[in-house]
């Protein structure tokens, strides 16, 4: 058994200050964007760049490094998929291809066949 135990979801002080100063970095990053009338690559800048300072202030707090565990587990984990081959993407794109044809086609045969019987048939009959 794991002893060092944490309760989900428990941030200290300093985490919730960290998460505040990030979230003033990057309001204040999209503010100077919205305000200030600067060259389009400056406005971009200083977007960017409040951007980055929020994600790297963030990423020091108990949130971030959580994300930081689940970014790597998740890394790891697509290493092991094993991916079609071009020939297999291909054939199971036909497929699909020609089911779809057959399926609208039979809806379009469906409905038509409902069409003439009620249209054709039922309504006509009442009068």
């Amino acid at each position: 058994m794991n002893a060092k135990v944490e309760k989900a979801g428990a941030t200290n002080a300093l985490d919730m200050v960290k998460l505040m100063l990030a979230g003033v970095l990057l309001v204040a990053g999209i503010v100077a964007y919205y305000y200030f009338d600067w060259s389009g690559w400056a406005r971009i800048g200083v977007l960017l760049a409040g951007v980055v300072a929020a994600a790297a202030v963030a990423a020091f707090t108990g949130l971030g490094r959580l994300v930081r565990e689940y970014l790597a587990e998740s890394q790891f984990e697509l290493r092991k998929v094993v991916w079609p081959t071009r020939d297999e993407t291909l054939r199971t794109t036909l497929v699909i291809i020609a089911v779809v044809i057959i399926l609208s086609l039979l809806l379009g045969l469906i409905d038509v066949m409902l069409k003439w019987v009620v249209l054709d048939h039922l309504l006509k009959f009442g009068s």
